[in-house]
């Protein structure tokens, strides 16, 4: 059986996505996303599910530093979770005076907290389970937490379905080592990379040139520092469509020339299923027609 590392612990986000992509997968908590990541990387596990970006708080550094550093990985999968919360609390509690939850949790909370628990002081923990943890060993006297992590600790729901953005999603990736097969292009797919520019005037605006120019669509960037280099950063960029294609194979080329490192982060399918945005002359028929029409005028055959 394989087995799938998740940033834990249990009752975890993580762990609800890890359940959708790992299959009949045995999964195996560890207590930091660069842990998870290294455990790929020693081989010690087949794969890794760690969140990627959410849609308020936005991307999660931890992962894209890890991505970015150390031996390659490569997404296969992604899947996307709405965002909605519960607070626990033990059975016995009396006034809550403590909110404990990681970060990201309780900035999309903190409307609620105000409304409901005015007086709490929110205390910010490793994860949302490991919060949990804490008021089940009477740290703190209430958590905020995925709803799964009332399947795994003895704890009272005060309130759940909490979230000051209703629609608030996060995006979570299966990782594994590159010399796995990629998934096949299915028409709705997203491929990612994190591209070292020099630092120098323009060099963002040409790096995205290279892909407005070839009609293809970003999903995300992100700018991060180079942690070696101070004043350089790194871009972090998804966009439509799969490296099998012509046209997206086309654009990572000439990124590879003008960027002084280009690192390939995973072609998979979107979660969302939302397919691939394709410009008048930018289709991988026009990539192909082209190419061949050059090979031509190579060999003499045509003008």
């Amino acid at each position: 059986m394989s087995k799938i590392a998740y940033f834990g612990p249990e009752g975890t986000f993580t762990e609800q996505a890890a359940r959708l992509l790992a299959g009949d997968a045995e999964l195996i908590p560890v207590e930091t996303i660069p842990l998870a990541l290294s455990a790929v990387r020693k081989g010690e596990v087949d794969a890794a599910c760690v969140p990627v970006e959410n849609s308020v708080e936005g991307a999660v550094p931890a992962t894209l530093d890890g991505l970015a550093e150390q031996e390659p990985l490569v997404a296969s999968a992604e899947a996307l979770l709405p965002v909605r919360f519960s607070v626990l609390t033990r059975p016995d509690a009396g006034e809550i005076q403590t909110v404990a939850s990681h970060p990201h949790a309780l900035a999309q909370v903190r409307l609620w907290l105000e409304a409901n628990l005015p007086g709490a002081r929110p205390v910010a923990a490793s994860s949302t389970a490991a919060a949990a943890v804490a008021v089940l060993a009477g740290e703190f006297d209430a958590a905020v937490t995925a709803p799964v992590a009332a399947e795994h600790y003895p704890l009272r729901v005060m309130a759940t379905e909490v979230a000051d953005v209703q629609d608030a999603r996060t995006r979570f990736l299966l990782v594994r080592q590159p010399q796995h097969p990629l998934p096949e292009p299915t028409g709705a797919d997203r491929t990612s990379i994190v591209a070292a520019a020099a630092n120098r005037t323009g060099a963002l605006a040409e790096l995205l040139s290279e892909l407005a120019s070839r009609g293809i669509n970003l999903t995300r960037l992100d700018a991060r520092p180079a942690r070696s280099n101070f004043g350089e950063y790194r871009f972090f960029i998804d966009f439509e469509g799969h490296i099998a294609e012509p046209r997206i194979g086309d654009a990572l080329a000439a990124l590879r020339r003008r960027c002084r490192n280009v690192r390939f982060l995973g072609s998979h399918p979107r979660a969302d299923g939302v397919r691939s945005t394709i410009e008048p002359s930018a289709g991988n028929d026009d990539f192909v027609e082209a190419t061949d029409w050059v090979a031509a005028v190579r060999a003499g055959k045509t003008a």
